[in-house]
């Protein structure tokens, strides 16, 4: 097989993904990696899926076992990182994180070129199409009939923000105390673990992404418990949506620490059956949450000066070089 061959940007930008997921619930080599339950984890169907893995295969990230079908891990989750030198996505990664900082601050025209990017973030076309699809894929941006790229409404400023939390203090919470929700222990113990390892140092050391995966896990597996599809889905929509907010980095991986805490005091007050103050907490939880993110969103625009942004927006220097 060619090295030369140009590898598809979605299944690039999927098959990252892909890895973040097998990090993030730390699975051992040998593990079953099948496109039905990919596809509830990326939220897209199967076929670039089957794509994704076939590239990861490529790679020697995971591998046929005959004469069982599908694929398996080659490689446990720990090892995964060295294995991720192999993959083009270093320079990659940090033009995906400013292009969602530009956005949220405004930066950027709601139309973008191909070329523009490409000058911006100083990629050639092809990486920034593997950029440009991964925002595709995580439903902020979407290619035009014509030339171009536009960025989707999203959660992306403080009123909005509150909204959305306000919407899941309703909804979170109460999905809890519905007579269809049921314990599923096997669920808890997978998310308490992921929480239990960002506690104990990991906060200190995860990615972004990762960080960003084990929230949207915790919460969107609670929902999953309610016996509510569409609860479910609510809460999978509204971490899509936020997903470009949620992009917006910060230093305080304090706060990460502290939330991840609460989420485990959650899960303690639900094994022991005490719904009702699992139900309250997730919603004191919810609140504060809610509160410190349209805050930070408040203080980033506050500290953008339009001179500077209107600058920027004219694509003529490049915001950031990354070579």
């Amino acid at each position: 097989m060619s090295n030369n061959k140009i590898a598809n940007p979605l299944h690039v930008t999927l098959a990252h993904r892909v890895i973040e997921y097998i990090c993030t619930e730390r699975f051992q080599a040998g593990h079953h990696l099948t496109e039905q339950s990919l596809e509830h984890v990326l939220g897209t169907s199967r076929s670039p899926i089957r794509g994704a893995l076939g590239y990861l295969a490529q790679k020697g990230i995971v591998e046929p076992r005959p004469p069982r079908r599908g694929l398996f891990l080659a490689h446990d989750a720990a090892a995964l990182s060295a294995m991720q030198i192999s993959l083009p996505t270093a320079d990659e990664d940090s033009v995906y994180m400013a292009l969602a900082r530009d956005k949220l601050e405004g930066r950027l025209p709601t139309v973008l070129s191909e070329t523009e990017a490409m000058r911006r973030y100083s990629l050639t076309r092809e990486r920034m199409r593997r950029v440009l699809a991964r925002a595709a894929n995580e439903g902020w941006i979407e290619q035009r009939a014509s030339k171009g790229w536009s960025f989707l409404p999203m959660i992306d400023g403080p009123e909005s923000c509150e909204e959305s939390y306000a919407l899941r203090v309703l909804l979170e919470p109460a999905a809890m105390l519905m007579p269809t929700f049921s314990i599923n222990s096997d669920v808890l113990r997978r998310i308490r673990t992921q929480q239990e390892d960002l506690v104990n140092g990991g906060y200190k050391t995860a990615s972004h992404a990762e960080m960003v995966q084990a929230n949207a896990t915790f919460h969107e597996s609670l929902a999953s418990l309610s016996g509510n599809r569409f609860i479910e889905q609510t809460i999978m929509r509204q971490n899509q949506l936020r997903r470009l907010l949620e992009y917006h980095e910060t230093a305080d991986r304090d706060r990460v620490r502290r939330q991840c805490q609460e989420h485990l005091a959650i899960l303690d007050l639900l094994e022991r059956g005490e719904r009702n103050q699992a139900a309250q907490l997730l919603t004191d939880h919810l609140s504060k949450a809610g509160r410190d993110k349209a805050a930070q969103l408040r203080k980033t625009r506050s500290t953008i000066h339009p001179s500077t942004t209107s600058t920027r927006l004219n694509g003529r220097k490049p915001q950031r070089k990354i070579t």
